[in-house]
């Protein structure tokens, strides 16, 4: 009998240390897999973002193309300014300015912004706005025939 007493505690002391262990290597690959879903979570969202952000770019890329922003410049009523003048800085000026010709007539609706229902303007062709970009409405340029500013240069 006294032997048995002898060995229980030590068998207890045995059992829990192993218990303890089993305990700390279950916690252990607990508090792993959790990192490891978060990690995955947050590849997936880093993945999103950067498709995002690529998408982004090339709508920026297609609307910054010359053709696109001529297209776009003309819906709004604008047409090629032609040669441009220069002020030197001794005052001279160099070239001779003229003012911007409508030359083809670029089309242009019947009714002003403020006569058409609603009261805004039409929308451009073209322009596409995203789902986040309320985008920038102008009201088109006034007709050619219209007052137009005089460009005059003058040297001195």
């Amino acid at each position: 009998m006294r032997q048995l007493r002898g060995r229980t505690p030590f068998a207890v002391l045995v059992v829990a240390l192993l218990s303890a262990g089993l305990l700390g290597l279950l916690m252990l690959n607990t508090a792993l897999n959790e990192g490891s879903f978060t990690l995955s979570r947050l590849k997936k969202q880093t993945t999103d973002a950067t498709d995002q952000q690529q998408t982004l770019q090339q709508q920026i890329a297609e609307q910054s193309a010359p053709d696109a922003l001529e297209q776009r410049a003309r819906g709004l009523g604008m047409v090629p300014g032609g040669d441009p003048a220069f002020l030197n800085p001794d005052g001279s000026v160099t070239g001779k300015a003229r003012p911007a010709e409508d030359s083809p007539p670029v089309p242009r609706s019947s009714a002003e912004p403020w006569q058409r229902p609603g009261g805004s303007p039409a929308p451009t062709p073209g322009a596409t706005a995203s789902p986040g970009d309320p985008g920038i409405e102008l009201a088109p340029a006034p007709p050619a025939g219209s007052a137009a500013p005089s460009a005059s240069g003058t040297a001195r």
